[in-house]
């Protein structure tokens, strides 16, 4: 009985764990699809009127992207305290600081009423909401995965991995609702700052179930040792993990790559080049989101059967099959046929994105897990997501409107990210509670390891 009472109890805090963390992924993955849509649209004019059109639109964009520059200096700096202090201090903080800029922002007065204050102020909180974002991404990845069960570390990869089409999904939703059921002007005066109240409920919820979930077994056996008042994590990860870094870094420049071609380029391209209605080319993104939750939680729940590096694999080869038709059906400009094409291909680049998190965290020590992963994720989505979008525009015009230089660039990260793959230490099953790297028990074998850590 008494077993039976201990198996219940940890059953339940695993399941906060990856509740209080797919919360906090949620809300990122919601405040970048909100945030990027609102720039595109009513901020140009609400807080840089006094600019042309052109003018305004470029500089509403780049505080889209101030926010995503200030991700890695917050990965870096919460990576280095996450492996210090622990996981669930750093949770309680950033997501405190992730909802109280989300609030503000709701309630930012604008131009008109403080004049350049208000751009200021507005770049200001996505600073601060980039930099809690950083932090927020691995270390919720981690509260789930150090705490899930060996067997079971590949599904809650992949739950994890479903919050981010989800959570555009549900941000396009609101705006459709709110744009659907009020006037433009009621829109643009109060209506677009409703999506950023309501976000902060959510972190309300999530620092609740936070405050009820307990460090991390790993970390707690961390703490135990002298390796824990030793030395720098995000030094030592640099210095004595910089292999691993590099490799998974590398890795996932190609998912990142390929996410942003379909959820930013894509789009684009479908309405502006082949001409189709925009409300068709909505449908169409929402539909391969809904193939995207699909193959996250496919994705991660398969790498528990089979290994991180054979499912990672049937990924990477089904986006990389799929660059080289990709553009040709949606020239067709038929819907089925190009909603087919994008969920495989979204689908497809969530499967590994499903699998990323427990890859990253079963590649580190916990030692240096928080800053390694963390250097590795943001490094990828530095390197290749961002830019990518941008890149995709000019490559698409210095190739007189054929999509093949796009598709040679993609086709270069897919095959760099497969090359990783392949050479990676198989870790399925390896005892997070190591301070030793993957690569040094590359050799355990996975279900003696998987036995080992459960008793």
């Amino acid at each position: 009985m008494l077993q039976s009472s201990s198996n219940e109890a940890n059953q339940a805090m695993r399941t906060r764990a990856v509740t209080a963390a797919a919360i906090g992924t949620a809300l990122e993955w919601f405040d970048f699809t909100l945030y990027g849509a609102l720039a595109a649209t009513v901020l140009p004019k609400l807080f840089f009127p006094a600019m042309d059109p052109t003018s305004a639109l470029l500089a509403s964009l780049a505080t889209f992207g101030v926010g995503l520059a200030a991700r890695p200096l917050g990965a870096i700096i919460c990576g280095h305290l996450g492996d210090k202090l622990g996981r669930r201090n750093l949770m309680l903080g950033t997501v405190t600081v992730m909802g109280l800029a989300s609030m503000l922002m709701g309630f930012l007065p604008t131009y008109a009423s403080i004049g350049v204050w208000a751009p200021l102020l507005l770049v200001i909180l996505r600073i601060l909401q980039g930099f809690a974002l950083g932090g927020e991404s691995t270390g919720a990845q981690l509260m789930a995965i150090e705490h899930a069960s060996p067997d079971a570390r590949g599904k809650y990869s992949g739950l994890l991995g479903l919050c981010s089409p989800l959570s555009q999904i549900m941000a396009n939703g609101v705006l459709l609702a709110l744009s659907s059921t009020m006037s433009a002007d009621a829109f643009d005066s109060y209506g677009w700052r409703i999506p950023f109240v309501l976000s902060f409920v959510l972190v309300i919820v999530g620092l609740y179930i936070r405050l009820r979930v307990s460090e991390t077994p790993a970390f707690v056996a961390l703490s135990k040792t002298e390796v824990a008042h030793v030395g720098s994590p995000l030094r030592d990860a640099l210095r004595l993990h910089w292999r691993t870094v590099l490799r998974w870094m590398l890795f996932f420049c190609g998912p990142a790559a390929i996410f942003y071609l379909i959820v930013v380029f894509s789009l684009s391209y479908v309405t502006k080049t082949l001409g189709v209605p925009k409300q068709t080319g909505f449908l169409l993104l929402m539909g391969a989101n809904v193939c995207a939750i699909v193959g996250a939680l496919a994705g991660g729940m398969l790498s528990d059967r089979i290994g991180r590096r054979r499912a990672l694999a049937i990924g990477s080869t089904a986006t990389l099959l799929m660059l080289f038709v990709y553009f040709q059906i949606l020239d067709t400009k038929s819907f089925m046929p190009m909603l087919l094409a994008m969920g495989f291909f979204l689908g497809f680049t969530q499967f590994q994105s499903g699998i990323q998190p427990v890859a990253f965290a079963e590649a580190f020590p916990t030692n240096v897990r928080y800053s390694g992963s963390a250097l590795a994720y943001t490094g990828a989505n530095l390197i290749a997501g961002g830019p990518m979008p941008v890149l995709a525009v000019w490559l698409f015009a210095v190739c007189n409107g054929s999509p093949w230089g796009v598709v040679a660039v993609c086709v270069v990260f897919n095959v760099i990210s497969l090359a990783m793959i392949l050479t990676a230490p198989e870790t399925r099953g390896i005892d997070l509670n190591r301070t030793d790297s993957a690569a040094e028990v590359a050799g355990t074998d996975a279900p003696n390891a998987m036995h080992s850590q459960s008793h």
